[in-house]
């Protein structure tokens, strides 16, 4: 196995997470330490707690507690999209193109949490 740069669940990850940089530009000033803040950090937490996880490969409850904690970043993510949704800060078709994507990540992080056994170190014998 490669780097963690090499999964797809991070590189989509990231992806959003830079989508989400880009039209959180578009946020009025008065949203830069609420809104504009919160919802680069969750996204960009997901890839920081995959990263976490990729270094933990060697135990496997540890592994999947990181998995999880991305998950759940990834889930704020969404709710601040609903968030920049409602606010009209965001279109109809940036919400449902960006929520689509962390639904990817989600089922990507499902998968690897179901199947953590396929990313772990294997101990030597």
């Amino acid at each position: 196995m490669g780097t963690i740069k090499d999964l797809l669940a991070y590189q989509k990850g990231f992806s959003l997470a830079m989508e989400i940089f880009k039209v959180s530009k578009r946020f009025p000033s008065e949203e830069r330490y609420s809104l504009t803040d919160q919802i680069r950090r969750s996204s960009r937490s997901v890839c920081a707690n995959m990263a976490e996880a990729y270094r933990k490969r060697r135990y496997p409850n540890h592994f999947i507690s990181k998995l999880s904690d991305a998950d759940m970043e990834n889930g704020e993510t969404q709710t601040w999209l609903d968030f920049a949704l409602s606010c009209e800060y965001i279109t109809d078709d940036e919400h449902k193109i960006l929520n689509d994507c962390a639904e990817e990540v989600a089922k990507l992080l499902v998968y690897m949490m179901n199947n953590s056994e396929k990313f772990l170190i294997k101990a030597s014998s």
